[in-house]
């Protein structure tokens, strides 16, 4: 029976072909899109993005029923949670200006099966979203016109009485979809000209309301009297967070975009600050005047700003908050067609999707097979399912994204910088030159057997170490952690912060109301997860990481992504069970495709190296002498052959 059993190099390798990263180009800047966008294109996409529905509704919401006048605290809070996220994006849009966003940035540092998951999740959020805010839509405008679409639509064509099924077709939420999806493929000049429109709309409206409502405002509304200004208290500000976080979801747009940025180092950071930055401001001043405008408590969640225009005399004022809201609803629309496809493409560019989805149009530059799939697909699930039940899945594919893309920070930050070696000539040698730029001290780097293998003659070298090795002062109290391949100790500790932070989150959310532990073991165990995930944060900290002035890179790593990855857990378990039951489901659905056909076609297969009977380790240290390890590696199923003489390994 022992036979059928896998042998323990077999699961290595198996374990290896999950986990292998993508090889990026020499020329990153290459690409068969059309790179058109400029930095205030990519602002305004994201801008569109963020500010949404959301701002119409969920200020009014988070300020009636949990926060109060503090929602303005709320989303201060959220704001700067979501700036250690949109931090992490824009350095990796700007090491990586390829599109993809958070499955590119996964799979370049962290792994294969770990990036098509995280892609596989983000697929499924913007199918989601994009129908549920095409149902909003359609939702606003026929209330708009008291309710004659959907009267129309009972009458002539019915209603439904099956679960997961809406009470009817929404025949106009497909159609707005399927509109979108026209503009969409006419190319990215197109689509940015089109949320432009849009975006300056709804950014007139929302100056209209942040003027007029200074001007009707009444600062006793937040006084004693009206129950004050934070009548729920700190439980109230800390769960408005939560709520408030999701109005920031959108920003990863910009990342998606990058490949098609003119000079993506550059703008990709610069409008992720920037439409951050206008969004967490419109969403603070919003929620300033509309508190002080009328007393919270006494707010329509529906239709809070239109209602309070309305209830100081201004009912004209209604019919410009709902052209606002029809505008910004059109944007987040354009968000998420222009985004999906993007990112389909890239999964299907590297082989791990089906190949159809990576055709480029040769005259619009994008993606136009995804971009009608795509949309179909959001116009069927808008049309005939009830989406409300599927909304809360949209948060959790965002949170995981926003995870595994700080985690990547972390270990991209501490990996080696990867040289290329330059090909030998046809019937040549292989070149055992130093490469151009290091010193004589420096460490030099020469291939063979296809095999990048880089030494560092410690004694003689003690000034210049490289990324993931051990900084210097440490040495002498870590010194067994010298012996280990830079950046295996660091991804080792990411790894332990993870798991730290899930299980520090866990006691938070249900230590108290689930598990009930009594007060000691509470207290024991939060002291422990805590010391983990600080002792990991510290073995990170005491290795060297890569210093980049060219491109953009996040301030205080590893501290600012470890606090964006204990935040995005932390919300994570705060969702419902059938949020994560749904999620498993989809998640086994994305494993099926996969490993019948991802792992087949990735394009990292073909750079998979041919097994060695043999592998040499040339050493050469600065004082030119030369040692050669010959050491055995897991032989082929051929037949043993004669191994080649030393002078033979040597050439």
């Amino acid at each position: 029976m022992a036979r059928w059993l896998p042998r323990s190099a077999d699961l290595a390798r198996f374990c290896q072909k999950l986990n292998r990263v993508k090889t990026l180009e020499d020329d990153m800047m290459e690409t068969s899109f059309n790179r058109c966008l400029s930095t205030i294109d990519l602002t305004l996409l994201g801008i569109g993005g963020m500010v949404g529905s959301g701002l119409y509704v969920l200020t009014g919401t988070v300020a009636k029923e949990i926060a109060g006048p503090a929602v303005i605290v709320s989303f201060i809070i959220a704001g700067f949670a979501s700036l250690l996220a949109a931090l992490c994006y824009a350095e990796f849009g700007a090491r990586v200006p390829k599109t993809g966003s958070a499955y590119m940035f996964t799979y370049v540092s962290v792994g294969e099966i770990w990036a098509f998951l995280i892609g596989w999740n983000v697929l499924l959020e913007y199918m989601i979203g994009g129908a549920a805010v095409a149902r909003a839509w359609s939702g606003y405008l026929d209330s708009i016109f008291n309710h004659k679409i959907k009267n129309f639509t009972e009458t002539h064509v019915g209603t439904w009485q099956v679960p997961f099924l809406a009470r009817y077709p929404d025949f106009l939420a497909a159609a707005i979809l399927l509109v979108a999806t026209a503009f969409i493929s006419f190319g990215a000049k197109v689509s940015s000209w089109l949320n432009h429109v849009f975006s300056a709309i709804s950014m007139g409206v929302i100056l209209f309301i942040l003027i007029m409502g200074f001007v009707l405002a009444q600062p006793k509304n937040w006084s004693a009297q009206e129950g004050g200004f934070a009548p729920y208290g700190l439980s109230g500000i800390m769960a408005g967070t939560a709520t408030c976080f999701y109005a920031f979801v959108g920003f990863d747009v910009i990342a998606a975009s990058s490949e098609e940025a003119r000079n993506p180092q550059r703008a990709v950071p610069r409008a992720i600050a920037f439409s951050l930055g206008l969004a967490t401001g419109a969403y603070i001043l919003v929620s300033v005047v509309l508190t002080l405008m009328v007393p919270w408590h006494t707010l329509d969640p529906d239709s809070a700003l239109a209602d309070a225009f309305y209830r100081r005399g201004y009912a004209w004022a209604g019919f410009l908050v709902a052209a606002g809201s029809i505008c910004a609803m059109n944007t987040v629309l354009l968000s998420n067609l222009f985004s999906l496809p993007r990112i389909v493409y890239a999964m299907a560019e590297d082989g791990l999707f089906f190949q159809v989805f990576s055709r480029v149009h040769p005259r619009t530059q994008v993606p136009v097979v995804g971009i009608v799939v795509f949309g179909l697909l959001m116009a069927l699930l808008a049309l005939v399912f009830d989406l409300e039940a599927l909304v809360q899945f949209l948060s959790i594919g965002t949170l995981l994204a926003y995870t595994f893309v700080a985690a990547s920070i972390i270990v991209l930050r501490f990996q080696q910088q990867k040289v290329d070696v330059p090909a030998p000539a046809a019937g040549g040698r292989p070149s055992h030159e130093p490469h151009e730029g290091p010193s004589a001290g420096e460490l030099k780097e020469y291939e063979s057997f296809s095999d990048k293998l880089q030494l560092v003659d410690r004694d003689k070298n003690k000034e210049h170490r490289e990324p993931g090795q051990l900084k210097a002062a440490f040495e002498p109290y870590l010194e067994f952690l010298s012996d280990f391949y830079p950046g295996e100790v660091v991804t080792v500790a990411v790894v332990t912060l993870m798991v730290s932070a899930i299980c520090l989150c866990s006691v938070l959310v249900f230590g108290n109301t689930h598990l009930h532990l009594p007060t000691w073991s509470y207290s024991l165990l939060l002291v422990l997860f805590s010391l983990g995930f600080l002792l990991s944060l510290l073995l990170i900290w005491a290795h060297e990481q890569q210093r980049n002035t060219q491109t953009f890179q996040i301030p205080l790593v590893p501290l600012s992504p470890a606090l964006s990855i204990v935040l995005n857990i932390y919300l994570m378990l705060k969702l419902s069970y059938m949020t994560w039951l749904r999620f498993a489901v989809w998640l086994l659905l994305g494993l099926l495709v996969y490993f019948g056909y991802g792992i087949w076609h990735s394009k990292e297969n073909l750079r998979e190296p041919r097994p060695h009977r043999v592998s040499a380790r040339y050493v050469v240290f600065p004082s030119g002498s030369l040692d050669e390890r010959v050491q055995p590696v897991q032989p082929s199923p051929q037949p043993a052959v004669a191994l080649p003489d030393t002078d033979d390994c040597k050439r």
